[in-house]
């Protein structure tokens, strides 16, 4: 996680065709976040951007892909939330290397 300019930068691995939408726990340095979509036309990339939103109490167009969107590793911003913000509504799980 960073901050750039006042936003939030997270690095998400996403794992796409998962049974349930959800974040999981910290992936290495990445939060691992379990999409129901599949990873075609870009409806993973919506999906999450929609989740994160919802998770994090932002709008929709407050989050965005940044670097990744044909990949499971991805930067997304978040605008509108603090650090410390983002922090308190991630798990606080170990690493899981699933």
């Amino acid at each position: 996680m960073k901050v750039r300019s006042g936003n939030v930068e997270l690095h998400i691995h996403c794992q796409p065709r998962a049974s349930k939408t959800e974040i999981v726990g910290w992936y290495g340095d990445a939060l691992k976040v379990r999409l129901t979509s599949p990873p075609v036309e870009g409806r993973a990339n919506t999906e999450i951007c929609q989740f994160l939103a919802q998770h994090f109490g932002v709008q929709a167009q407050n989050v965005q892909v940044l670097s990744g969107k044909r990949g499971r590793w991805k930067w997304i911003m978040i605008q509108g939330r603090t650090v410390q913000e983002i922090q308190a509504r991630l798990p606080a799980l170990q690493d899981q290397e699933q």
